[in-house]
């Protein structure tokens, strides 16, 4: 069985992070980087949520234009995981593909669609005041 941490971005105000496990940790494996998901899978009924990126276990970054679940040594000037010293430099490194497998460890998301209720509401992180 996999488990994720999914980060959760709202643009609005900051990002929370939910530890999903079991059945419904199944649900993302196969989707890849772009791709909208339902947020109740997370607990965010109504919301609605679109893939940005990940890790793995071992810290490897999920790059969007590799397609697949594996871990490739590709060659990069720019992009997600690497950024040069100097103009015009290239270096070969170990990046994960787009697409999530058991083996990936955190799924970063974003809020795309907002629900009816807060998320600070829908996880109890409000203050009450009686």
């Amino acid at each position: 069985m996999a488990d994720f941490k999914v980060v959760v971005s709202d643009p609005k105000t900051k990002s929370y992070q939910f530890d999903v496990k079991g059945p419904e940790a199944n649900k993302f494996i196969g989707k890849m980087i772009g791709q909208d998901i339902d947020g109740s899978i997370v607990g965010l009924s109504g919301y609605k949520l679109v893939i940005t990126g990940g890790s793995d276990k071992s810290g490897m970054v999920m790059r969007p234009d590799l397609p697949g679940p594996k871990r490739k040594k590709i060659l990069v000037a720019t992009g997600v995981g690497y950024s040069p010293k100097a103009n015009g430099m290239r270096r070969r490194k170990t990046m994960h593909g787009k697409e999530i497998s058991p083996d990936i460890v955190q799924i970063n998301t974003k809020v795309v669609e907002y629900g009816e209720r807060s998320i600070e509401e829908i996880i109890g992180g409000g203050k009450t005041e009686e």
